[in-house]
């Protein structure tokens, strides 16, 4: 059994690590970690785990969790996470960072929509953890970089289209939407319960801090710089995301021809399913699971086409990956503990 730990285990996406390794049949969750719940059991912060997690929260010392864990699940926020990361490498941990500061390879990109960037020699050598893009690099890698949940969910629904050349990636248009999870567990005013529910609202409007991220894979993909139009909103519901992506078709292909394209580019993928003709994804169908969904349709009136994606933003666009990415890791099938059907209803 190889020993995990998962420091800033007191988040959604702690929790959602934990939920999952729990039934890993080749690890053992060796430690875990919060600052606000230190000398706890992790069962008092999320009572869902009792009678069968008994963990109690140490404190993040990099020293101790490297003793404790070959590799490491870092769910802390950007800059805390770049905090503690050089020392777990110092110390021989390998590490798999759910947070944005190791996603960007551009130091000065990552300063330009975060903040100054303290370990920038570690950048060249993270690997970007989108498997279906990714794989082999991060079978040997010592540093992961987790993608972000809607960069997954864009991602994945034009990786067909941008490799081959059958859209012009300057008339992207990408319209999202987060569950209220997608925002953390801390208190904020903005997800408060009377403040989600009954509502629907654009935030980050042409500012996201995904936004570099989408384009970097984007333009990897498209083999030249490509720049989108990125809007986010939030959803009142807990877990999903839904992205729908417009682009004008280059040269005009049927709605037939392009889920044959989608189906044949992702035939051996265990985690990405394409719908068939007149179904479209819903987040309700994939809550739980690490599956995205992928809808694609052509218009012939504007000559373009729209590809719906949907994933659980806790699962295929954080915890799941994760562990799908440990998989790589450690020379195992990639669908090792993320065989669970997704929550239905």
């Amino acid at each position: 059994m190889v020993k995990v730990a998962i420091v800033g285990a007191s988040g959604y996406t702690g929790v959602e690590l934990i939920r999952l390794l729990a039934n890993h049949p080749a690890v053992e969750i060796a430690c875990v970690t919060s600052r606000q719940n230190a000398g706890e059991e992790i069962a008092a912060a999320f009572p869902s785990l009792r009678k069968r997690i008994g963990l109690i929260c140490d404190s993040a010392d990099p020293q101790l969790v490297a003793s404790r864990a070959e590799i490491v699940f870092t769910a802390l926020p950007h800059q805390t996470a770049m905090e503690v990361i050089p020392d777990l490498l110092a110390a021989g941990s390998k590490v798999i960072d759910l947070s944005a500061d190791y996603r960007l390879r551009d130091v000065q990109t990552y300063q330009q929509w975060y903040q100054a960037h303290t370990s920038p020699e570690l950048l060249a050598e993270a690997v970007y953890g989108l498997p279906e893009l990714y794989r082999e690099q991060v079978r040997g890698a010592r540093l992961v970089a987790n993608p972000g949940c809607y960069p997954t969910s864009i991602a994945l629904a034009l990786a067909p289209l941008l490799k081959q050349g059958l859209i012009d990636p300057a008339t992207l248009i990408i319209d999202s939407k987060s569950g209220a999870s997608g925002a953390g567990r801390s208190a904020k005013v903005g997800t408060l319960y009377c403040e989600v529910n009954e509502g629907f609202a654009a935030y980050g409007v042409a500012n996201h801090r995904h936004t570099p991220e989408i384009e970097q894979t984007l333009s990897d993909l498209a083999g030249a710089p490509v720049v989108v139009n990125f809007t986010p909103h939030l959803l009142p519901v807990n877990r999903g995301i839904l992205s729908t992506v417009y682009a004008s078709l280059t040269p005009f292909h049927s709605s037939a021809d392009l889920l044959q394209i989608f189906s044949d580019y992702y035939r051996d993928e265990a985690f990405v399913r394409v719908c068939p003709k007149g179904s479209l994804p819903n987040i309700a169908y994939v809550r739980g699971s690490n599956y995205c969904d992928l809808g694609v349709v052509s218009d012939p009136r504007t000559g373009r086409v729209i590809v719906v994606s949907a994933i659980d933003n806790l699962v295929k666009g954080a915890a799941g990956q994760a562990v799908q990415n440990l998989n790589l890791m450690l020379g195992l099938p990639e669908t090792t503990g993320l065989e669970a059907l997704p929550l239905f209803p």
